[in-house]
């Protein structure tokens, strides 16, 4: 088991620390971190430290070769219990490994992985609301730290876990969606399958245009034919059509969702057909129109389950869905919130992991 070194002013960052009602997403900070450095070809000692500063050499290789990586996972409790419950965290551990490799970086231990979430969860727990849709929100991620202008892989790596009490990522019942139809998100062969910074800075221009139009969120299509539906800039895709759930095949160029699989888990296990395919926008823009496509939503671990309401490519493509808080998405969103938060006995034995109840010395 890695060895973990607590830093002195621990006790002091967690000593009376409130959850604030209005804590919004991503806008409070728990008081303490996780840091990890690859070195030497092997990685040292877990650090548990008060939240601070990044330190970096103006030369260090991320600032300028964007090697980096990030995972996105929640830590919930429910209302009777002070147990607190990670969801599926061996996949993010997976996915970040996938990640890594992607990107020429160093493959962390599992173990190491789950151990910092662990730790930062059990000591962040005064941080985690109660209210349904709510949770401790973790983000372990990873840079290049080695100093060098060479353009070449980094031989050193900083793996750090930070985390914050986070409420519904969309206010809206549902959002407004708007369709790319000329800049692209990923290419085949490209990085669209790790979930590295560059996927979604080069989604941001688009971001900026659709927000000052009035949308939520972008919807990207295929690099190449731009007609086929791939994901949104940080979620998956799903639409209901003849009472089935579709949702596009994975490829390169789309990040295996978590929410993603579980959903199609989930609704397998009740007896909803699930198809994976490729789906044409202009194809998914008639099914909307003339009834067969009923509900459209996006999923991800911010995110959970939010309806879309509409999808606008501001030329040929202006549609409304009727109910966008459909009974499907509704119904999969609350199973799955119960689930996360253990007020509901998973289908699945590995779902769901049960903290550490740790107390400093």
């Amino acid at each position: 088991m890695q060895e973990v070194k607590i830093h002195e002013g621990i006790k002091e960052a967690l000593k009376g620390i409130t959850l604030s009602e209005d804590i919004g997403f991503g806008k409070y900070m728990s008081p303490i971190m996780i840091e990890c450095n690859y070195r030497e070809g092997k990685w040292h000692e877990i650090e548990l430290k008060p939240y601070q500063k990044i330190e970096l050499d103006p030369c260090t290789k991320v600032l300028h070769y964007g090697q980096e990586i990030f995972e996105g996972m929640k830590a919930y409790r429910n209302a009777g219990s002070e147990d607190v419950f990670l969801f599926r965290p061996n996949e993010n551990a997976k996915r970040f490994n996938t990640s890594a490799a992607r990107m020429g970086m160093a493959q962390i231990p599992e173990s190491l992985f789950l151990k910092s979430v662990d730790l930062i969860s059990s000591y962040s727990r005064k941080l985690i609301p109660r209210r349904q849709g709510e949770s401790l929100y973790i983000r372990p991620f990873m840079i290049a730290s080695e100093v060098g202008l060479g353009i070449a892989p980094s031989k050193e790596f900083k793996f750090i876990v930070v985390a914050s009490p986070s409420a519904k990522y969309f206010s809206a019942g549902s959002i407004d969606v708007f369709v790319e139809r000329e800049a692209s998100r990923a290419a085949p062969g490209g990085t669209g399958r790790a979930k590295t910074g560059g996927n979604y800075a080069a989604s941001l221009m688009t971001t900026v245009k659709s927000l000052e139009n009035g949308f939520h969120q972008v919807m990207w299509l295929d690099a190449k034919e731009k007609t086929y539906i791939e994901e949104m800039s940080g979620m998956n895709f799903f639409a209901v059509i003849n009472g089935e759930l579709h949702t596009p095949e994975l490829t390169d160029t789309i990040l295996k969702g978590i929410t993603r699989d579980s959903i199609i888990k989930l609704a397998q296990y009740n007896g909803l057909k699930c198809v994976e395919r490729k789906i044409s926008i202009d194809e998914l823009a008639l099914d909307i129109k003339n009834g067969k496509c009923t509900e459209a939503f996006v999923c991800g671990t911010a995110s959970i389950i939010v309806p879309v309401g509409s999808l606008s490519d501001g030329r040929d493509i202006d549609v409304k869905l009727k109910n966008p808080n459909g009974i499907i998405s509704s119904g999969l969103r609350e199973n799955l919130l119960k689930i996360q938060s253990a007020q509901m006995e998973s289908p699945f034995s590995d779902w769901i992991f049960r903290v550490s109840h740790i107390e400093l010395e």
